[in-house]
């Protein structure tokens, strides 16, 4: 069962998303202005880096943006999605310092790290992407059906402007012409208003960002698997309920408005979200993982903790680990986790254990609307999967450095006490 809990308190929207009784996803930046990622910006090229392949570029934030020369969208590669590194021409070639550009931020500002930007720009719909500056096509890989994805192209190839590119979403699986010739219409009417103001701006700003948090909740957040949703303000509810229905959703009718002082504290999401953030998170089992950020990367070690199984050695492992891969994937997707993520799991001698506990894993975030890469078991006997950066991650969003220990967790020990 999937249902949906929303928090309304004046402009400020909070989602908390549970599948089969577990909280699985927090969305609390719904209507905060500073979340940057998707937004498109005029920026000005402030300085190129050969060594880096890299331009720095003004965008009208704090800290310029990073724009990597395979992301600078060029003629000669348009088309073209797979180009190699080598093939990417030098990045003096392909930019001038004092150059007005038009880029999307990928991915927001880490550390001390300015945002990471991309001039192939995308504009999500409901079912669909328009890529205006590519020309490509492509339908979701999570759409497995061979009939409904070559339904679905010759669908896409028909409303596709000449020049431009479009990838069908997931969620258009089962979806008529009509709603989907909708879906593309509202953007390229989008776009035209973008491509206007981009004519307008001479100095670097925002453009376009996706602000509006109540179609992002439908677009990216509600599809045919929730079962119930419960929101705590009536006159959201209620233009909710009217919502769903026009876009036919099978939970329309079950939208409850609960009016509560604080929804997230009677359903104990807020306690759910402190558990997350402790650096043990532990399982039913008794065992536990232990989740280290770094700028870099994230680990993830598997403890048997209390944990001591009543069967023999191998299959007490196997079940731990296996527990433990359900776990992972939820914690990435709850903690919003992605870059490199680095798992060590409780070391095992039969290959066909491993095999196991790595299906478990991928099938557990098929879910995932981040994109997942699962590389498999290192050298060292560690797993190595890789998840595109959406956002903020959990901690960043709730935590703050330490100011005594600065942010290691740990102060110097004082011999004289």
């Amino acid at each position: 069962m999937k249902y949906i809990i929303i928090s309304v308190k004046g402009n400020d929207i909070r989602a908390a998303v549970y599948e089969n009784g577990n909280l699985v996803e927090i969305l609390d930046d719904m209507k905060r202005e500073s979340r940057l990622a998707g937004g498109i910006y005029r920026g000005r090229v402030e300085n190129i880096v050969p060594g880096m392949q890299a331009a720095f570029v003004d965008i009208g934030l704090d800290k310029n943006a990073f724009l990597y020369a395979g992301d600078v969208v060029m003629p000669e590669i348009l088309g073209n999605k797979n180009v190699s590194t080598s093939e990417v021409p030098p990045i003096k070639r392909l930019l001038a310092e004092g150059q007005m550009v038009t880029v999307q931020v990928m991915r927001e500002p880490v550390g001390s790290k300015g945002p990471r930007v991309s001039m192939e720009l995308s504009i999500p719909g409901r079912f669909t992407v328009f890529l205006p500056k590519v020309n490509y096509l492509g339908v979701s890989r999570k759409i497995l059906d061979d009939d409904e994805r070559e339904r679905l192209r010759k669908i896409a190839e028909d409303y596709r402007s000449e020049g431009t590119g479009l990838i069908v979403r997931t969620l258009a699986q089962g979806v008529s012409e009509i709603e989907l010739r909708e879906d593309v219409e509202k953007l390229l009417k989008k776009w035209e208003g973008i491509n206007f103001r981009i004519g307008h701006m001479s100095n670097p700003g925002l453009i376009y960002t996706d602000s509006d948090s109540f179609s992002r909740l439908l677009r990216e957040t509600i599809d045919n698997d929730v079962d119930k949703i419960i929101v705590d303000n009536k006159e959201f509810g209620e233009e909710l309920k009217i919502s769903l229905d026009k876009l036919h959703f099978k939970v329309s009718p079950r939208v409850i408005i609960e009016l509560k002082k604080n929804i997230f504290e009677e359903y104990e999401v807020e306690q759910e979200i402190l558990k997350a953030l402790k650096e043990k998170v532990w399982m039913k089992s008794g065992s536990y993982l232990v989740i280290e950020h770094t700028e870099a990367l994230t680990v993830i070690d598997v403890n048997t903790g209390k944990y001591t199984g009543k069967l023999e050695l191998e299959e007490t492992l196997l079940k731990t680990n296996k527990e433990a891969a359900l776990e992972i994937a939820r914690q990435i997707r709850l903690q919003n986790l992605s870059g490199i993520i680095v798992v060590d799991f409780i070391d095992m001698e039969e290959d066909k254990d491993w095999n196991a506990v790595l299906e478990t894993l991928e099938e557990a975030c098929i879910k995932d609307k981040g994109k997942i890469r699962i590389i498999g078991r290192t050298g060292l006997g560690l797993v190595e999967l890789t998840r595109k950066k959406e956002g903020q991650p959990l901690y960043t969003r709730y935590t703050v450095k330490c100011s005594t220990c600065g942010g290691r967790g740990r102060v110097f020990r004082n011999d004289s006490d």
